[in-house]
């Protein structure tokens, strides 16, 4: 009767615990660190994960944070994810390397980090534009438009890994074109406007001439923009990566800038969100690293380009 009975409850015993390690780990809070929530780009990114994890759990709870590209401040914020229990982290590193003892210790704690963006050393996994494809995208629309001659700029920006790989799609185009000088390609535009225009001025008054120029994002497009104007310094032909709101009017108006390889970051924080959740629940995807491929929108394309305020 006993070998009966026992026979009897094991197969239920096996059911139950196989019942209760298949069912998914619950995605009850999230903490999102980027490099500044004063860019639309990071805003957008945060809204997107956010209503990621609204959908894999309503009650979920979402924390984003702004780095403001202090290496210090952001390891503060993820002691405070890790304090707070949260279950996952999305990681807009300040520092991809300097950043990893951070990573490795929410890991610890049983916390997966994902990379968004940019891409850091130790993360779970990594959401990104394809950057180099974005920086020959941008860099071939520029060649094109100079007829494959010219005297052309790379303005460079703060050495992330995305900035690297645009420069590096860039020049791998500037390269095939043995018409193109390339008169600078090391100066750091800081990533801002401001910088941009700093930057532009130095190149007007050092360069007599100066065809073309691929800014690394947007907003050192549209202050190079503003100092060629500034200077009274026309012909000079602007590309840039990112695709932001501010480059949808400039593209609609007379501009040095005449094209942007596009990012999404509603999809990157999408994505991002979707694959932590997957590797909380012991499912790691195929590639560590998944690229989005950016779109070149143009003068010509504009009006029908769905931009980041888009609605979702």
């Amino acid at each position: 009767m006993k070998k009966l009975a026992l026979a009897a409850i094991l197969p239920l015993a096996l059911a139950m615990t196989f019942s209760a390690s298949a069912q998914a780990r619950e995605l009850k809070s999230v903490g999102i660190t980027v490099g500044s929530l004063g860019n639309p780009y990071f805003v957008t990114l945060a809204n997107g994960a956010k209503a990621k994890a609204l959908q894999i759990n309503p009650n979920v709870k979402v924390t984003a944070v702004s780095a403001d590209y202090d290496l210090s401040k952001q390891f503060t914020q993820i002691d405070n994810f890790i304090a707070a229990g949260v279950d996952l982290i999305l990681l807009n590193a300040t520092d991809p390397v300097a950043i990893e003892p951070a990573i490795k210790k929410a890991q610890k704690a049983g916390i997966v980090v994902v990379a968004v963006d940019v891409g850091a050393k130790g993360v779970d996994a990594t959401v990104q534009t394809d950057n180099e494809l974005a920086g020959k995208l941008a860099c071939k629309y520029l060649v094109d438009k100079l007829g494959g001659k010219g005297n052309v700029i790379i303005q460079n920006g703060p050495q992330v890994t995305s900035v690297i790989d645009r420069v590096k799609g860039c020049k791998t185009v500037l390269a095939a074109a043995p018409g193109i000088k390339v008169l600078s390609d090391d100066q750091d535009g800081k990533g801002s406007r401001e910088g941009g225009l700093n930057a532009m001025q130095g190149y007007l008054t050092r360069f007599p001439k100066i065809d073309g120029l691929f800014a690394i994002n947007d907003p050192q497009a549209i202050g190079s923009d503003l100092a060629a104007k500034q200077l009274k310094r026309s012909g000079v032909i602007i590309t840039s990566v990112d695709g932001a709101p501010d480059i949808e009017a400039v593209l609609k108006t007379d501009s040095s800038i005449k094209a942007s390889a596009s990012q999404d970051p509603w999809a990157q924080a999408q994505d991002a969100v979707a694959i932590g959740y997957d590797i909380l629940n012991g499912k790691r995807p195929a590639q560590p690293t998944v690229l989005l491929a950016p779109v070149l929108i143009t003068k010509d394309n504009i009006a029908s380009y769905k931009g980041w305020s888009s609605k979702r």
